[in-house]
Formats: structure tokens, C-alpha cells, sequence
């Protein structure tokens, strides 16, 4: 195995950040919903849209199949990562997993009202490969990473993402903002370039990890399961392990809780800006270009902050700050205001993300052979809080026609979320006097 802390293997690791989070910042945060919002919208129809034969509001679909997309990971990750663990093959998931992603993206190139129904089967697909990929991803923090190092990683990691994902919002920002120097005529076809960039910049610097990251280690042993077998019996001896470990008993539900506010919000938070606040494209371009660059900062103060104060301290600050903010999207009625909470997002985005990924790894046994398993638990609970999110989002808005409706029942999630952190908190400092008290009373001589 690999020695940890490896310079070279952590850059690698870093620049599948780089090249994966342009889809997150083109397709799921800026140029897609703004694109979307504004083909699928007409005077005969008004917001409705029409999806092998029945009626939605367009929004409200868009939430359903991101949705949708991020059930199916939940139904099957679980079974692929303990067939990769039980493999040692997870960089070939990872890579099958981007291949559909980028590939999907590529087939937003052609995406019209004529298009409609294979476009947002692509959008759906393009979801899929994104977290995917970034289960098997994940996994590899406590492989490449010590301990003490995994915090810093994490947010490394976080850093390239951010940065990668503004390198490729310029290039596109470009074509949308000046197509005339370009020749370009078509009002369409810059946001549909983007979506292409996105594929060809996603798949391209997915090289350099697909060719540098280590293979995967097998925990098969010398059990004759064949494939799908050993997939199943591995996933049941990680359940039962998670069982046994107390503080990540606390830390899954918190998680789940605040993820349903957080990821969330990060996903339709475009939308809400040009349906609800009517905002230009090259206004929310400009104004999630500006959260990236704080969440550069975010993420590094962050790991700096944990390394103090502790990992579950600072989380509880930053959701407690996520719930405040959520909470406020409900009294929005302005463009200066949308932009105002847009840059407190991006303050405590970063932090939350890489913090929430480099506790959860602490908590993981640190002297198993690989960790996909483990990880796929992670994944499934952050893509489990986005399925109910993202349809209890779609609901309320369908029922009530209010998104800020929607923004106040998200707000509920996040209370309960950092209500389990701060039990969490509480156990571990137990668990901690406990600990100094029995080494205390080993060291007294009878």
C-alpha cells in the first residue's frame, strides 16, 4: 500500500475537484438553470412544462429529476462501493461513473424545447455520473491521508473545486456575456457551449487522477463470494460496524438533517434568483462567481479553525449560521438582498462540506485497507438529505407556488440537524473525560 501524505497523491486527488466541479458550478448552479428557466418559460404556457405527456411546473420537474437521480445513487451505491471494497477496484467506478457525467453533459449541447424529454433524461444521467464519481472519490481521504493531515486535505481538495470551477465559469462567462466576438448569433448557443466545455473540461483533467491515484485494495481475503455476493456480505459487516461506533451513530443524523437544508439550498438557490427575483443571467453568474472566491476563504479558515477548536465545535457555528441564513431567504424580495445572503452562503459552504467529510473520516477506522464501503454510507446519507430536500422543496413550491415557502420548511431541517450536533458535542466531550479519567486512575499505585 501507499505510504500516506504522499505530495504528488494528493495533488492528483485534489485536481479531480478541479475537473468535476465545473459541472456543479455550469450545470447545477449557474448557466443550466438559467438557460432552463428561460427556454422552458413562454406566454401561452407560463411556467408549465410538459414531460412524456404530463404537466409540471418547470421548476418543480427540474427539483424532481435532480431528485430522482440522486435516489438511484442511493439505491445502488451502497452495493457497488462493497463490491468495489470487496474488489480493491473503485478508480474503475470512479472512472465509469465521470465517463457517464461527462458524456451526459455533452448531451446538453442540444438541448431545445424539441430536445426536451432526452435533455433532461442527459441532465438527470449528468447527475448521476457527478455524484457517482464522488463517492469513490471521497473514500480515498483516509487511504492518501493521515489522521492528523485529513482536515488540510479535505479542504485542499475543496479549494481545487472552487478554483477549478471558477477557471471554467470565466471561459463560459465569456461566450455568454460577448458571443459577437465569436460570431456567434444564436442567443441559445453560448450557455449550450458551456455545457459542452463543461464535458470536455470534466473528462480531460479527470486524467490525471484516473492515471496517478492508487488501485483500490481488496478486502475479499480468502473468501471464494463471487462478485455480487461478496458485495452484499461486505455492506452487512460495515453496517454492523457503524453500529459500534458510537460517535458516528450521532454524527450520520446530524448530518442528514443539515445536508436537507444546505445542499439544497445550494442547488436551487439559481432558480430561486430568476424565477423568483427575475435576476439576469450575467447577474448570477457574476454573483456565485463572487461566492466561489469566498468559499475558497471559507474553506481554509475552516480547517484552520478546526485544528483549535475542533471539528463538532466548529460545525456547530456553521450550521447554526446556515440555519439563520435559510431562515432569511424567506423575507427575500430584492436583488440586493438575494446577493447579500448569496456571499454569507459562500462563507460557510465550503466550511461545511469539507469539514462534514473530514469528521466523518476520523470517525472511520483508521487501519482497514479501504474505505469505499464506509464512505458509501457517507454519500448515501448526503444523497438520501438531497432526495428529501430537493422533493419537499418541489412539493411546497407545487402546492403553495411560493419557493420562500419551500426555503421556511428547509429551515426545519437545519434546527434538528444542529440540535444532534449538539448532542453530539456533548457525547464526545463524555466520552473524552471518561477516557482521561480512567487513564488518570490507571496511573495510581495501590
Amino acid at each position: 500500500m501507499e505510504a500516506k501524505n504522499n505530495k504528488r497523491t494528493i495533488w492528483a486527488w485534489a485536481m479531480f475537484d478541479w475537473a468535476n466541479q465545473s459541472y456543479n458550478m455550469v450545470i447545477t448552479t449557474t448557466i443550466f438553470p438559467a438557460y432552463y428557466v428561460a427556454i422552458t418559460a413562454n406566454k401561452e404556457t407560463g411556467d408549465m412544462v410538459t414531460f412524456f405527456g404530463r404537466q409540471y411546473v418547470n421548476t418543480v420537474l427540474s427539483n424532481y429529476i435532480l431528485g430522482l437521480s440522486y435516489l438511484i445513487i442511493v439505491i445502488t451505491l451502497p452495493i457497488l462501493t462493497s463490491i468495489a471494497d470487496y474488489r480493491g477496484n473503485k478508480k474503475l467506478y470512479m472512472q465509469l461513473f465521470t465517463w457517464l457525467g461527462s458524456l451526459s453533459c455533452a448531451g446538453l449541447f442540444f438541448f431545445t424545447m424539441d430536445t426536451f424529454e432526452f435533455s433532461m433524461i442527459c441532465f438527470g444521467l449528468a447527475s448521476i455520473g457527478y455524484c457517482g464519481g464522488f463517492v469513490f472519490y471521497n473514500s480515498y481521504l483516509p487511504q492518501i491521508a493521515s489522521l492528523d493531515q485529513q482536515d488540510a486535505v479535505s479542504a485542499k481538495g475543496f479549494i481545487y473545486g472552487f478554483a477549478g470551477c471558477i477557471t471554467v465559469q470565466i471561459i463560459c462567462f465569456v461566450f455568454v456575456l460577448a458571443p459577437g466576438i465569436f460570431g456567434i448569433t444564436d442567443e441559445a448557443f453560448p450557455a449550450r457551449l458551456s455545457f459542452l466545455i463543461v464535458a470536455f473540461w470534466w473528462i480531460g483533467f479527470s486524467l490525471i487522477p484516473f492515471y496517478l491515484l492508487p488501485e483500490g485494495t481488496p478486502n475479499a481475503g480468502s473468501h471464494d463470494y463471487n462478485i455480487f455476493t461478496g458485495g452484499f456480505k461486505e455492506l452487512a459487516k460495515v453496517w454492523k460496524k457503524l453500529k459500534e461506533l458510537p460517535l458516528m451513530k450521532r454524527f450520520l443524523p446530524a448530518f442528514f438533517f443539515y445536508s436537507v437544508g444546505v445542499q439544497t439550498v445550494m442547488l436551487v438557490a439559481a432558480g430561486f434568483g430568476a424565477k423568483e427575483l427575475l435576476l439576469p443571467e450575467e447577474n448570477l453568474i457574476s454573483i456565485i462567481l463572487l461566492i466561489q472566491f469566498v468559499a475558497i476563504l471559507g474553506a481554509w479558515l475552516t480547517a484552520k479553525f478546526s485544528e483549535k477548536y475542533g471539528n463538532v465545535k466548529v460545525l456547530i457555528v456553521i450550521v447554526a449560521f446556515w440555519t439563520l441564513i435559510c431562515g432569511l431567504f424567506y423575507f427575500i424580495t430584492k436583488a440586493y438582498q438575494f446577493y447579500a445572503a448569496a456571499v454569507l452562503v459562500g462563507i460557510v459552504m465550503g466550511g461545511v462540506q469539507t469539514l462534514s467529510r473530514s469528521t466523518f473520516s476520523k470517525y472511520i477506522p483508521q487501519d482497514i485497507p479501504d474505505t469505499a464501503s464506509y464512505f458509501s454510507f457517507y454519500d448515501v446519507t448526503e444523497k438520501l438529505a438531497i432526495v428529501v430536500g430537493l422533493f419537499t422543496f418541489g412539493f411546497v413550491e407545487d402546492v403553495t407556488h411560493e419557493m420562500r415557502d419551500s426555503a421556511l420548511v428547509l429551515d426545519v431541517f437545519l434546527a434538528v440537524g444542529l440540535l444532534i450536533l449538539i448532542s453530539l458535542f456533548l457525547a464526545q466531550d463524555r466520552m473524552k473525560a471518561v477516557k482521561e479519567l480512567k487513564s488518570a486512575l490507571a496511573t495510581i499505585k495501590i
